[in-house]
């Protein structure tokens, strides 16, 4: 049995030995990596008929992988070899038939303070009186019982003025709600806000 001093020395030569600065060893001496079987160096190909054919020239008409240039046909294509823009993009496309707004275009028309109601007090709309405004120049539509007068948005509609003449002289709600419910309309169209939706009053 050893002694507590030979314990001792033991662990003091021990720990001097640890206070070297070398890394470890890796991978580890008995480790599976240095176990398995050594790895295999690649090989260095030397001979022409190993190594990868290089790439065609741009003259050539077509390109057959793993056949050497030699075996190839050398015909010019029909194509030009420049970087010109090819003739069949260079045809401008044809404007669209009528300009749309963008909504940074109609956010400043909301805060220009100009008139997009065009009536001077808050109304009560019936549907019978809502289903006369169902022209272009005169648009009205109801979403959530509220009356817009659409007729200044209609030409900033992302889906285009058709869509909105849709809704245009009736109450757009079920239609708005379907197509794009996250939309905020009461904010879209606030500055287009005419009235309220009320029920036809009884004869």
């Amino acid at each position: 049995m050893t002694s507590f001093s030979a314990a001792g020395s033991l662990w003091e030569d021990t720990e001097t030995e640890l206070d070297i600065d070398a890394p470890p060893a890796f991978p580890s001496p008995f480790s599976a990596q240095r176990v398995a079987t050594p790895l295999k160096l690649p090989q260095i190909l030397t001979s022409d008929s190993q190594r990868m054919p290089p790439p065609p020239l741009p003259h050539l008409v077509a390109w057959t992988p793993g056949v050497t240039p030699s075996s190839r046909s050398a015909q010019p294509s029909a194509a030009p070899a420049s970087l010109a823009v090819p003739t069949t993009t260079t045809k401008r496309p044809a404007p669209p038939s009528k300009k749309r707004g963008n909504p940074l275009d109609w956010a400043a028309l909301k805060s220009s303070g100009a008139d997009l109601r065009g009536v001077d007090t808050l109304l009560r709309i019936p549907p019978s009186v809502l289903k006369q405004h169902n022209k272009r120049d005169d648009a009205w539509s109801a979403f959530n019982g509220k009356v817009y007068n659409m007729t200044a948005y209609l030409s900033f509609h992302p889906g285009g003025e058709r869509e909105l003449m849709r809704v245009a002289g009736r109450d757009g709600t079920k239609l708005f709600a379907s197509t794009h419910a996250w939309v905020n309309v009461d904010f879209m169209l606030d500055s287009c806000l005419v009235g309220f939706l009320i029920a036809e009053p009884a004869e």
